[in-house]
């Protein structure tokens, strides 16, 4: 399985949540560019599909259901827009270890206890996870309970904008089928018949600032859960420019983060963030042009924007400019890229 893909068990389960409040689904998986119907009897559906292909669907059931946990709880105590909330309440903490803790008591108070994050802090090790489920006996970990957690790990290391190396995983039943989906996604030892769901990782991470703001949330929570699925568990040094990089974000239509801002936000200033860039060879301006060429592909292949309004959401105030910025990062126009892309995706004819 590619870093891009996702396990098709885990669209059919958003599917179902549709048809039960009498959504007709396959609207859904035509919009979303399936050429299956997951929810079929067919045994020649594929295995994975892509984490955009996941996305749409999961945000056109966000609309129907108005829930915005992307998978983050663990039970049915989730109340639509919580997650939405709790980010809002934990996006002004100073650190990781600070974010969590708040997190954690987000749910305690206002969800079910089967929803309820459980967070543990030694000197150590951090965990995180769901103590004592419901008791199920003989129960198989299954992919809901692996997605869970990951996401929570993808959204902890997304928060400090850098992935965080996790040091094992428990889970509360026992060894399912195909583990090696489990070890490819936690990348760490896996433990079964443990007392719950749970993830440790170093207690170093927990100093890690967050490197995020309002603004660069409001984006996360537009495109997600895309930017959690596609981030790789695989561990990262510490690189400036990767959390430069996530405090820019994609979304310029209200301007970009200032340079002071964004020193501020990682507690250094702005000479010594600069510095830093500089060791690892990059500057400012060359982050900020990465962030546009990305933000540009991405609306351009992935929404129905016209050129113009594209221009004006990566931060060109002139569209003439954006045309001339993205034929100099890619060798051809806006128009001519979108065309390539409307050419590549139309069947091909009948031999």
């Amino acid at each position: 399985m590619s870093q891009d893909q996702l396990p098709t068990q885990y669209v059919r389960t958003l599917l179902r949540m549709a048809v039960e409040r009498g959504v007709d689904h396959l609207s859904m998986v035509e919009r979303a560019g399936l050429e299956f119907d997951p929810l079929s009897a067919t045994t020649d559906q594929p295995n994975y599909i892509s984490a955009m292909q996941y996305s749409r669907v999961y945000g056109q059931v966000l609309r129907v259901l108005q829930d915005e946990s992307f998978g983050l709880g663990a039970g049915s105590g989730i109340n639509p827009g919580a997650f939405r909330m709790m980010c809002y309440c934990i996006i002004p903490s100073k650190n990781l270890g600070r974010a969590i803790k708040r997190a954690a008591e987000f749910y305690q108070i206002f969800l079910g206890e089967d929803a309820q994050l459980h967070a543990n802090f030694s000197d150590q090790h951090a965990r995180i996870g769901y103590r004592d489920p419901p008791a199920a006996e003989g129960r198989v970990v299954d992919v809901t309970d692996g997605y869970g957690l990951s996401m929570w790990h993808r959204f902890f290391g997304w928060l400090i904008g850098r992935p965080l190396k996790l040091e094992r995983v428990d889970f509360h039943g026992s060894e399912p089928d195909h583990i090696e989906r489990y070890q490819e996604l936690f990348g760490c030892p896996l433990y079964f018949n443990q007392p719950g769901n749970l993830m440790y990782f170093d207690s170093d991470y927990l100093r890690a600032p967050v490197v995020h703001t309002e603004q660069s949330l409001d984006e996360f929570l537009r495109t997600a859960p895309y930017q959690l699925l596609v981030m790789s568990h695989q561990h990262m040094e510490s690189n400036m420019a990767e959390q430069v990089r996530a405090m820019i974000g994609h979304d310029f239509s209200q301007g970009f983060p200032g340079f002071e801002t964004i020193a501020s936000a990682l507690h250094m200033s702005a000479p010594t963030l600069r510095r830093r860039l500089r060791r690892e060879g990059v500057t400012f301006q060359q982050l900020k042009d990465n962030c546009r060429h990305e933000a540009a592909v991405t609306y351009l292949r992935d929404s129905e924007e016209s050129i113009n309004s594209i221009a004006y959401m990566t931060g060109f105030t002139d569209p003439s400019a954006f045309h001339r910025s993205f034929k100099k990062w890619t060798g051809i126009t806006p128009g001519e890229y979108r065309s390539r892309l409307l050419e590549e995706e139309r069947p091909a004819p009948d031999q």
